[in-house]
Order: C-alpha cells, then sequence, then structure tokens
C-alpha cells in the first residue's frame, strides 16, 4: 500500500485552515508589544511579557501531539484538537484587546497562545500523515502559503482600518485604540470559518492504514525505522541527577551573583526537565511505562539524529525571529520615527507602519511557498534552506543603515523569503526521518527546540537590549541577524534522508 497523490485542491483544503491560524497569530505578533507598552509596559520588560507564548507551546504541543497520535474516532484523529483549539483562539482574540489592565493582557497572551497551539501542533501532523514524502515539502509549502497570506492581511489590518475606513488609531492614555481592537474581532471570526472549511472537507487515513504505508514504505526503501529499546530507569535517573544538579547550580550562581531576575526562568526550566527526567524514572522502576509522560520523556530521548541536528539550526532561526517580533515596534519607532512617547502621534504611525512592514514579508512568505519546492527540486533542501536563513540575516543586519521607513521595505522581502523556508523546509527534512505512528508526539517535541530559544530571548533579551546596548533596540535586531547567519551555516550538518532530489541525483549517477 502507498499513500495515493493528492491533487492541488486536496493539498489546498487540508491546508487552508492555516490561513486563520496565523491570521490570529500575526494579530498577536504585531499588536501584542503595542497593548503591552499602551498598558503602561517599559521596553525592557516586554521579553518578560512575552514568555508567555513559548512556555504555553511547550507544554501544550507534545502533549497534544501525544494524544492526537492515540486518537481515533468518528470525528478524525487531528481534527478534533483543530476544532477545539479554533474556538478557544477565537474567544481569546475577543477579550485580548478589551484588557483593562497589564496583568490582564499578559494573562490572555497565555490564554491565546495555548489554544493556538492546540490547533497549530496538528496540522504539521497532518501533512505527514496525509501526503507521500514527495509531497510533502509541496504540502508544508502549502501550508507556508496559508500562513503568509493570513499574515498579511492581519498584520496590515489596523493600518487598513485606519488608512482606508477611518478608524481612529489612537485613545487615550491605557485605551487600546479603536482600529487594534476590531482588527482582533475580525480575526476571531475568520480563524474559526477557516479551521472549520478544513476540517469539513479533508479526511484522514485510520491508524492500521498508516501503519500498512509504513511497512510498504520500508520495504521500498529498504530504510526501517530503528526501534530503540525503552529508556531504563537507571538511564531516567542518570540524566535526571545531571539536569537537576545543573538546575541549581544555574540558580544558585544568579542569587550569588545578584543577575536579572528573569534569568531564573531559564533556570527554573533546567530544573524542571531534570525533575520530570527523575519522575518519569521513578515510574519506569515501578512498571507505570504507559504513562504519558514517560512516552513523550522516551522519545525524547530516543529522537532520530536528523532532530537533533535541526534543533541547532532551530535555535538560530527562532531565536533571530523572537527577537524580531518582540523589538521590531520599538526599534522602528526609536531608530527611524525618533520617538519613545507611546501616546504620540508619531509613534503610532510607526507602530502602524511596522504592521504594514509585517504584512510585506508575510507576503513573500506566501508568494515563496511557490518557489521553494521548485528550488528544492534543483538545488536540494538543505542548501535553498541555507540560503534563505543566510538572506534573513543579511536583511536583519541592513535595518541599522536605513532611516528612511519606505527603504524598511526592502529587507523585509529577504525576511519573508527566509520566513517561508522556516515553514516549510525543517519540517519536510524532519517527516522522512519520522515513524508514522509518533508523528504527532514528534512534531510536539520538535516545537522544544523552537520555543526553547524564544524562551531564552525573553529572558535575556531585556538585559542585554537595556545593559549591553544601552536601551538602543536597533542593536537586538542585528543581534538577530547574526544568529541568522549561524544558523545557515549549520544547515550543512543536517542528515536528510528523505530529499527527492538527493534521489535524483543517485538515480542520474547511477545511469
Amino acid at each position: 500500500m502507498k499513500k495515493r497523490h493528492l491533487s492541488f485542491w486536496e493539498i489546498w483544503n487540508m491546508s487552508f485552515g492555516f490561513l486563520g491560524i496565523q491570521f490570529g497569530f500575526a494579530l498577536q505578533n504585531a499588536n501584542v508589544s503595542r497593548i503591552f507598552e499602551t498598558l503602561g509596559a517599559r521596553v525592557e520588560d516586554i521579553p518578560i511579557l512575552w514568555i508567555a507564548a513559548p512556555l504555553t507551546g511547550l507544554i501544550v504541543q507534545p502533549i497534544i501531539g501525544h494524544l492526537s497520535d492515540k486518537t481515533w474516532n468518528r470525528f478524525g484523529r487531528r481534527r478534533p484538537y483543530f476544532t477545539i483549539g479554533a474556538i478557544f483562539t477565537t474567544l481569546a482574540l475577543f477579550v485580548m484587546p478589551n484588557s483593562p489592565a497589564l496583568w490582564i493582557a499578559a494573562g490572555m497572551l497565555w490564554i491565546m497562545d495555548a489554544s493556538i497551539n492546540i490547533s497549530m501542533e496538528p496540522f504539521r501532523a497532518f501533512v505527514g500523515d496525509n501526503l507521500p514524502s514527495e509531497q510533502r515539502t509541496m504540502g508544508f509549502a502549502m501550508q507556508s502559503f496559508f500562513i503568509g497570506l493570513g499574515a498579511v492581511v492581519a498584520s496590515a489590518l489596523p493600518y487598513i482600518l485606519t488608512n482606508w475606513f477611518g478608524i481612529p488609531n489612537t485613545a487615550g492614555e491605557g485605551i487600546i485604540p479603536q482600529s487594534v481592537k476590531l482588527s482582533f474581532y475580525i480575526g476571531g471570526v475568520v480563524l474559526l470559518a477557516s479551521v472549520l472549511y478544513t476540517v469539513f472537507t479533508s479526511k484522514e487515513y485510520s491508524p492500521e492504514e498508516l501503519a500498512a504505508f509504513e511497512q510498504e514504505k520500508e520495504k521500498i526503501s529498504g530504510i526501517k525505522t530503528e526501534i530503540k529499546p525503552p529508556v531504563t530507569p537507571v538511564q531516567f535517573l542518570k540524566n535526571g541527577s545531571v539536569w537537576t544538579t545543573a538546575g541549581i547550580i544555574a540558580t544558585a550562581i544568579i542569587v550569588l551573583l545578584k543577575l536579572e531576575a528573569q534569568l531564573y526562568i531559564v533556570s527554573g526550566l533546567v530544573l524542571t526537565f531534570g525533575i520530570i527526567l527523575l519522575v518519569s524514572g521513578m515510574l519506569t522502576k515501578k512498571g507505570r511505562t504507559q504513562n504519558g509522560m514517560v512516552g513523550i520523556m522516551n522519545d525524547l530521548l530516543h529522537m532520530p539524529r536528523t532532530m537533533g541536528q535541526l534543533a541547532v539550526v532551530q535555535f538560530f532561526s527562532w531565536l533571530s525571529f523572537y527577537a524580531m517580533w518582540i523589538y521590531t515596534t520599538p526599534a522602528v519607532t526609536q531608530h527611524v520615527f525618533g520617538t519613545n512617547d507611546t501616546a504620540s502621534e508619531l509613534y503610532n504611525q510607526g507602530a502602524d507602519w511596522v504592521g504594514v512592514l509585517f504584512a510585506v514579508y508575510n507576503a513573500v512568505s506566501a508568494l515563496s511557498a511557490f518557489l521553494l519546492p521548485v528550488l528544492a527540486r534543483q538545488i536540494g533542501r538543505k542548501a535553498t534552506h541555507s540560503i534563505a536563513l543566510a538572506l534573513g540575516g543579511i536583511s536583519f543586519i541592513s535595518f541599522f543603515f536605513i532611516q528612511n521607513p519606505q527603504i524598511l521595505l526592502l529587507p523585509m522581502i529577504g525576511i519573508g523569503f527566509t520566513w517561508g523556508s522556516i515553514l516549510s523546509m525543517p519540517y519536510a527534512i524532519l517527516t522522512g526521518s519520522l515513524p508514522a505512528d509518533k508523528m504527532g508526539t514528534y512534531m510536539g517535541i520538535f516545537n522544544f527546540f523552537i520555543v526553547i530559544p524564544q524562551i531564552l530571548a525573553a529572558s535575556i533579551l531585556g538585559f542585554v537590549t537595556k545593559d549591553i546596548f544601552g536601551g538602543q533596540v536597533i542593536f537586538t535586531m542585528v543581534l538577530a541577524g547574526c544568529s541568522l547567519v549561524l544558523g545557515a551555516l549549520s544547515v550543512f550538518f543536517v542528515q536528510d534522508r528523505d530529499d527527492a532530489y538527493k534521489f535524483k541525483k543517485n538515480a542520474q549517477e547511477q545511469k
């Protein structure tokens, strides 16, 4: 048995829900820093307020991935999670811009991001489930197209509402502008409708069918999925002791040197991970290996080699983009528009222009969805991704040299191509190395390597920006560019065992 090739419109339908998910995600990215500043947050405090996004992803995605791997009923395997997440995200989008205080806005960010993750994680596994390997690059690229398309409109929506329809983009001190509120309401409706479209127009293979496909793939390719023995209690306890000790030492250093309080988040996560491993060891020793936490930790410690190699690439990539989401508004308003006064007309013009810039990079990422599969077939997925990351790094660094708001559109083109590649190439490379029955779990675990750099960024970028860069946010953007260049170099160490370009090249050499 082999998975059938899906038509263009079938791939379109199964990816359409990402239009709404990214609509909500882009509204969050482009406007939450603005909401926080309006409600009184200082620029150096913004990263720590954003900690909700990566932390919820770290917790929610592996759990949802594990649960969706085990789910099969008349509603499907992944689709029930699409629906539940979409409903809660819609509700959060309606509440967020009406937050009366900063702490409520920060809390709503937790709820909104958790809900988005419930929908988003199964969509990645959905492509791996439904498409044969030769169509997966196209599948993830199609998701990238809808991500870009949704984000284009969402990012520019406050600007459009103000400049095309006359909706006010300013309000009294501590009040969220009406243009932002209305944007969030529209986003909630679009998100729910697009996810439901995918739910009602797409089908899923049963677990039995997926197992048969996996057996046929192994027979044809000769590459068998390596089945590793379960992690023993001793291994769990050994690893847990190392991580727990590291967390205690890191916490002690922060206390003794009186370092920034947000660094406790990093040491706390290290300590928590160590404790989870210790608990998993004790549960395994008692024979309670069917526990979901033990299962996820087993899979984490036995992750495929390709995933570990991609983890390095993801670290540098997402550190950069997280810095961009946090700091583009203050960087542009400060470095280009020359103001820090959040109540001023000049600041709000700059903030609106950031929405336009975000719309441009998302538009380019949508268009790159059609270019990336073609380029990957010609030079391979690794080379394509490396070029994309390098281009993004140069684009970030160029912000330092630009003073004209209009010229900022040029680096956003390069950043858009990079973003399109980040949303598709790593996943296309990864899925070829994953067992079908654990696609969701490993996609959730892979999210660790997206959120860990974001947590690190949220923990240290405030300190770096304030104390090292003297509050000059533009230098943080340059740092983000350097990180992308390192990511481009690390791609060459990744093993891509399922690349159609490689298979084609080998066939030509044999002739």
